[in-house]
């Protein structure tokens, strides 16, 4: 058997056209929070354009189970305000994933982000972008808005807080826990 023989013994149609079928996957709606897990992560790069890329793989509520969330994280974005904000997504991704990139001081190399970045749930707000192509095609999808560590609590801080001066405020209920319904 070749290995151009479909499972049916046929042989692979060479006519050079061929369709999938399936269709459109709708987005995940604004504002839903899903348990999902980093499965890749890496520096990537489009045109001048430098970012660290990040691949979720939702897990839970089981209506998207095992859709894909792709995000880059502008770590190097040449709007400093932009850059700082990266640098606090990722530094935040970094908490609930146990820490080490922020501990380590330096800037991460492919192989310390999967380390360190993959294969640790975290909850993730998503958000929906909607865009224009030139050819007046609207495409959307999901984009990241907010991470938080799995149980809904307070990730712990990377690197020793200092003390605070006033005895701190109790901690308000974000309703994590009452919002996801998983």
């Amino acid at each position: 058997m070749s290995f151009w023989n479909l499972s049916d013994g046929a042989n692979v149609d060479t006519t050079g056209e061929f369709e999938t079928g399936g269709g459109n996957i709708e987005p995940i709606p604004a504002n839903t929070d899903v348990l999902a897990v980093c499965d890749e992560a890496k520096w990537d790069k489009m045109g001048d354009d430098e970012f660290i890329s990040l691949r979720w793989t939702v897990l839970k509520p089981a209506d998207y189970k095992n859709r894909k969330v792709f995000q880059k994280v502008r770590v190097m974005d040449g709007d400093a305000n932009k850059a700082d904000k990266a640098k606090r997504m990722l530094a935040a991704i970094d908490a609930n994933a146990g820490g080490k990139l922020v501990a380590s001081g330096e800037s991460p190399t492919d192989e310390n982000l999967t380390k360190c970045l993959t294969n640790k749930p975290m909850v993730l707000r998503l958000q929906v972008w909607e865009l224009e192509t030139e050819q007046g095609e609207k495409k959307t999808g999901n984009w990241v808005s907010r991470v938080a560590p799995k149980s809904g609590g307070q990730a712990a801080p990377a690197a020793p807080a200092p003390a605070p001066a006033e005895p701190a405020a109790p901690a308000a209920d974000d309703g994590l826990d009452d919002d996801i319904p998983f």
